[in-house]
């Protein structure tokens, strides 16, 4: 066997393996013997069909089949030991007057080679790492809805503003009957308002289905309908008053402050604004640590400048999947996963250079804290560390799971290799600021 590779350019190269007769057919004569013995066809007995009859029969499937493997594994082998980089799988290019009814052959196949290029880490236009801060008008709120959810519930005969009103919704076109609660803060505009405020048990309440909530998703819960049923839905509603209640607002004391924080890490109202300021900002800073990532991508992505072989990344994809795909439908998919794909290079060439890297321990290491996260949400504050090891092997055993962690993981890493060295441009901001600068 004879393997040899032919440049074209940078990006693109032939591969050509020879297979000669000698190369494949001893293991082929081995397979058919083993055959031998074991075919059972009518008139021979066991053991003793004749050789020819048996090389007529599987001789070339056999050989195909061999000389398939031997193909695939001096392929694999040429690329590892060549270190060849290269982008997508070889293609076969074929060769119409090819032909099994031979014994010596020649196989070539295409490959895309990943491009060289260098990366620059000194922005010339800095990338902005926000700072969110919590300002006092989101922990009053917060402190607010703390002082509601712990509250006391208290009957009302009449609906005033912040009220919460139980009842039915009724349409008989739709087959509408169904009993839901509404907080009017959820209402859409004074109208919808303005028609609660005043009703009292009994009261029938003539309402719209376009426009009466803020939020589209509370009509679905209201309704008990499905997200298609509600889309576009523009019916007449009747709403019957059943119950109204208010709640008083829990009192900021200690008895509040246990109920909240059982390891007694509050016993002030200062202490409870300093608590829900440094939850919020943790919550913040997930996401402005997601941003800085996003735009490091986009300034990686933007000035690192590499061709691609495209019109072979795009044969590849034409083939790549389950069913092939067109020439038109391959080149719309490249252009879709062009971006991708060069963040994937420069990404993997940024670990690579700085010897990033991850192993089981560490990724193990990363899902335990990532679980004790989780269950701190549900009161377990302190779980047994065997607990934790046990939860974490179940979880990295699920591919999908652990593939995910391992994403995170790597992004952590690349963010903190991003901070060490690339200068950004500090700026602090509320998180509605935040919203309306990045989100736009």
């Amino acid at each position: 066997m004879n393997i040899t590779k032919e440049s074209i350019d940078a990006l693109n190269a032939v591969v050509k393996v020879d297979i000669a007769a000698t190369d494949y057919k001893d293991k082929v004569e081995t397979i058919l013997q083993d055959y031998r013995k074991k075919a059972d066809i009518p008139g021979f007995r066991k053991g003793h069909v004749p050789m020819g009859m048996v090389k007529k029969q599987y001789g070339k499937s056999i050989m195909i089949d061999e000389i398939n493997k031997m193909l695939q594994e001096s392929l694999n082998t040429f690329l590892t030991e060549e270190k060849l980089d290269i982008l997508g799988n070889p293609l076969p290019k074929v060769d119409e007057a090819f032909s099994w009814d031979t014994e010596d052959f020649t196989f070539e196949f295409e490959l895309g080679l990943a491009p060289e290029f260098d990366i620059d880490l000194s922005a010339k236009k800095k990338i902005t790492q926000y700072n969110i801060v919590a300002e006092d008008s989101l922990i009053d709120k917060e402190v607010e809805n703390i002082q509601k959810r712990y509250g006391k519930i208290l009957p009302k005969e009449e609906v005033a503003e912040g009220d919460n009103v139980s009842g039915t919704f009724s349409n008989e076109e739709k087959g509408i009957e169904k009993k839901s609660s509404v907080v009017l803060a959820d209402l859409k505009g004074k109208v919808n308002l303005k028609k609660f405020i005043g009703s009292k048990v009994g009261d029938v309440i003539a309402l719209k289905s376009k426009g009466l909530f803020e939020d589209s998703h509370k009509l679905m819960g209201a309704l008990g309908l499905s997200h298609d049923e509600i889309n576009g839905l523009e019916i007449d509603l009747q709403f019957t008053v059943e119950e109204i209640t208010e709640v008083e607002p829990a009192e900021l004391n200690k008895e509040l402050f246990d109920k909240l924080f059982a390891d007694g890490s509050v016993d002030s109202v200062e202490g409870l604004r300093e608590k829900i300021k440094e939850d919020a900002e943790n919550q913040f800073k997930m996401q402005s640590e997601q941003q800085l990532l996003n735009g490091v991508t986009e300034y990686l992505v933007e000035n690192t400048k590499f061709d691609l072989p495209a019109e072979f990344l795009k044969k590849w994809l034409a083939t790549a999947g389950e069913n092939p795909i067109s020439e038109e439908q391959a080149a719309e998919e490249f252009e879709k996963s062009e971006k991708g794909l060069r963040y994937q290079l420069i990404e993997s060439k940024i670990m690579t250079t700085n010897n990033i890297k991850l192993d089981y321990e560490e990724l193990k290491a990363y899902a335990i804290e990532f679980i004790k996260g989780q269950m701190a949400q549900y009161g377990n504050m302190n779980p047994e560390q065997k607990e934790l090891e046990d939860i974490a092997n179940r979880v990295l055993s699920n591919q999908d799971e652990a593939k995910r962690l391992q994403e995170q993981l790597t992004s952590k890493k690349l963010l903190d290799f991003y901070k060490e060295n690339i200068t950004f441009k500090e700026k602090e901001v509320t998180y509605d600021a935040f919203v309306k600068e990045v989100y736009k």
